[in-house]
């Protein structure tokens, strides 16, 4: 096992042997991070899988309206990361984060609750109140939970420890397990309501188990207490003259965040024509990178690390842009030109939404044990590369579902197709997503850690808000009008789904020429 470096320096740094830096197995806190992370994405997905059908079966709304509000809904809860990762690094560090936001969920999910129940009856107006009520408490949430969990999982262990990758992928599964379960329970009631009361007593449990077990296993590699005050406090990085004082922004530069956030939203809204949510994402996203990457304490090897990062969080707008289709467009697929009729048995078209996790489960330990060997072997590819194979099975992922929507049968496309895709982009999701997860942990300064973890999920809240857009262009057979985009007339189901192969399969190539730059813009860090 090679020995840890500085992330200033990439010295080797001589730290005594401690029962966490063993290479057999993974440290019991894991499991504790694992276990909260199934819980509170139980809660996530089981209310997405249903909230696209809420809207459309309950609510009355268009599918364009609807679609647009999934894909806010879904760019702001990863927008909001931002705020929680200055949060946990300034001041309440990760723990306090994550209990605040879990109960913030859980209030989003029973009002989503009340919600539903009164969209049973005349008041659409008053459900409808509570739904935002819901949505909006659901965002903030996320924004203190999601960076600071992931987070921790990586300061479970020391900087190059050859585990910290097959450690994410085995977090990664802990997402999905509680993905797979969330739509077979969450979308086996006929009433959405109760459905939106599993999803918060999920949030309820992971709230319990994180708050019973932290103070026994959430420890770092020297036995310290993981979490606890500002991590800019406990960043060794951040021990010099001239580093002591700093948190993860200065006040300078967070007028700079704010006043360019400001600028950008005002081009977009008022100058391009955005909507509001659009314009806050995407302002947001274009500004907090380049904040970020100006800060004077920084390095030049710190600085080339996190260009890499802030590069390819241009691929994995498109990545999320594609993927994320799942939620919106293809649940309409599912429910309107899938045959679901399986041996007599209708499948719900919220079970779909578990096709994706029960694929992680199965492949995740398979591509997990597949790096730990090539990195024993010391022929790992670097994470660039890694993602734009991931890039290119989503791509083939959309030109399966395409070549399927040719000619769909009176009765509904084979269940295969959808089936196929996720099974392609599954495989897509685990060279990215627990990667870059990675990466970002890997390649960042401890005092910027959960920050830079909340504007990497800016890309995805980009992505997730292009992914409703692109989700309200979806030809409706009710529809004569049909959208164009960069001069294609979007009017039949096939060339809908080619547009993604197009978007995946170019971003897909520009990263693969471009990994070996990358690569050597890490110094060191595979």
């Amino acid at each position: 096992m090679s020995k840890p470096r500085s992330q200033e320096t990439g010295a080797e740094l001589d730290l005594p042997a401690t029962p966490h830096q063993t290479e057999k197995g993974h440290p019991k806190g894991l499991y504790v991070l694992f276990v909260t992370e199934f819980w509170e994405r139980f809660s996530y997905y089981g209310m997405r899988a249903i909230f696209i059908l809420y809207m459309t079966k309950m609510l009355l709304l268009d599918k364009a309206l609807a679609s647009n509000i999934y894909g806010s809904y879904t760019g702001l809860v990863y927008l909001t990361p931002l705020i929680g990762g200055y949060m946990a690094d300034r001041y309440w560090g990760n723990r306090k984060s994550i209990f605040v936001g879990g109960t913030l969920m859980a209030i989003g999910q029973f009002l989503m609750f009340l919600s539903a129940t009164f969209a049973a009856g005349p008041d659409k107006a008053f459900a409808t109140m509570l739904m935002w009520g819901g949505l909006t408490s659901l965002i903030f949430g996320n924004g203190f939970f999601k960076p600071n969990i992931s987070t921790m999982v990586g300061q479970l262990y020391t900087d190059n420890d050859v585990r910290k990758d097959s450690a994410y992928t085995i977090f990664y599964m802990g997402i999905n397990a509680g993905a797979l379960i969330a739509p077979l329970i969450c979308g086996y009631f006929t009433e959405f309501k109760w459905g939106f009361f599993c999803a918060g007593s999920g949030m309820i449990i992971s709230l319990i188990v994180f708050y019973l077990t932290k103070n026994k296993y959430l420890v770092s590699p020297s036995g310290r207490q993981l979490g606890i005050g500002a991590n800019k406090l406990n960043d060794e990085s951040n021990n010099t003259p001239e580093n002591k004082d700093k948190g993860a922004f200065s006040s300078q530069q967070l007028i700079i965040l704010i006043g360019g956030i400001i600028v950008a939203f005002s081009i977009l809204y008022f100058g391009v024509g955005i909507d509001v949510w659009g314009s806050l994402i995407y302002g947001m996203t274009a500004v907090g990178p380049f904040v970020i990457i100006t800060d004077k304490s920084l390095t030049k090897i710190e600085k080339d690390r996190l260009w890499v990062i802030i590069l390819i969080m241009i691929f994995v707008i498109f990545f999320w842009m594609c993927f994320e289709q799942a939620g919106a467009s293809l649940t309409y697929f599912a429910d309107e030109q899938t045959n679901r009729n399986i041996f007599g048995f209708v499948m719900p078209t919220a079970w779909f939404q578990s096709f994706n996790a029960g694929f992680i489960l199965i492949l995740a330990p398979i591509i997990s044990a597949v790096w730990v060997f090539l990195a024993k072997k010391g022929i790992s590819p670097a994470a660039p590369f890694k993602q734009s194979i991931g890039l290119a099975f989503l791509a083939s992922g959309f030109l399966f579902i395409a070549f399927g929507c040719n000619a769909i049968p009176k009765e509904g496309a084979s269940i295969l197709f959808l089936t196929g895709l996720y099974f392609l982009h599954t495989i897509g999701e685990l060279c990215l997503s627990p990667i870059g997860l990675s990466m970002v942990n890997k390649l960042t300064p401890g005092r910027f850690t959960s920050l830079m973890m909340g504007i990497w999920f800016l890309a995805i809240a980009t992505g997730n808000k292009l992914a409703g857009t692109m989700s309200s262009l979806y030809p409706d057979p009710k529809v004569t009008t049909h959208a164009h985009v960069l001069g294609i007339e979007i009017n039949n189901l096939h060339t809908y789904f080619m547009l993604f192969v197009g978007f995946s399969g170019f971003a897909a190539v520009m990263l693969f020429l471009l990994s070996r730059k990358l690569q050597k813009m890490m110094h060191g860090i595979s």
